[in-house]
């Protein structure tokens, strides 16, 4: 227990070192070396959990999107009311990321173009873990008798795909805007779509089935 401990603790001042040159130096200019030193460890160690520096940035970036869905995952068991928890649950899957890149002085632009082809894997994957929090929210609430819809999966897909063009992928903190604009349009997706479950059968639910069968 106590050596897995010292791992875990080894491994996260690894990552929050990473977290710290990524916001004052970005990725190009990164280097292993630099991530040794201000993690206050040797090199070698850091080639014990971490194979490369592109593995570790993406773990940096793993272990955000797992802070994350343990966050998703405590709003979709609350006591909140179904309708809610999913505004809840769709504000902070795109402010959490939000406020997770205004320390960083220039673009994370750099990063995920220089590891997009795995970066995109991970994404989906990150995505993917959503999705299934989500379409169990939303399963809750229609045993409930508050969402009428026969595809929460889709469904599900269908929000996450609404909200995805305002997070940070590509864009800086200016580029993003304000918190409180980032907000509104979340809220403003949210209720659209609320609307549709909790009024009309039909709205919400044709969409997202239309956008599980489109073919590929």
């Amino acid at each position: 227990m106590r050596q897995a401990t010292l791992e875990k603790d080894i491994r996260d001042s690894i990552l929050d070192a990473v977290g710290r040159l990524l916001g004052h130096y970005g990725y190009k200019k990164m280097t292993v070396d630099d991530i040794a030193h201000e993690a206050g460890i040797g090199k070698g160690t850091i080639y014990l959990y971490f194979p490369s520096k592109e593995e570790v940035a993406l773990g940096w970036i793993d272990r955000a999107n797992k802070e994350l869905l343990e966050q998703l995952n405590l709003i979709t068991a609350s006591d909140l009311p179904p309708d809610e928890r999913i505004r809840r649950f769709l504000l902070t899957r795109v402010m959490f990321r939000f406020d997770s890149v205004q320390q960083f002085a220039q673009s994370l632009d750099e990063l995920y173009v220089a590891m997009r082809p795995i970066f995109h894997a991970r994404r989906n994957r990150y995505h993917d873990a959503e999705s299934q929090v989500l379409a169990h929210a939303l399963a809750q609430g229609r045993v409930v008798g508050i969402f009428h819809c026969e595809d929460e999966n889709a469904v599900a897909r269908l929000m996450l795909l609404a909200t995805n063009s305002l997070l940070p992928y590509s864009l800086s903190a200016g580029e993003l805007g304000q918190r409180d604009e980032i907000e509104a349009k979340v809220l403003g997706i949210a209720d659209m779509i609320l609307n549709g479950l909790l009024r009309r059968d039909t709205s919400a639910c044709v969409i997202a089935r239309i956008v599980h069968e489109k073919p590929e």
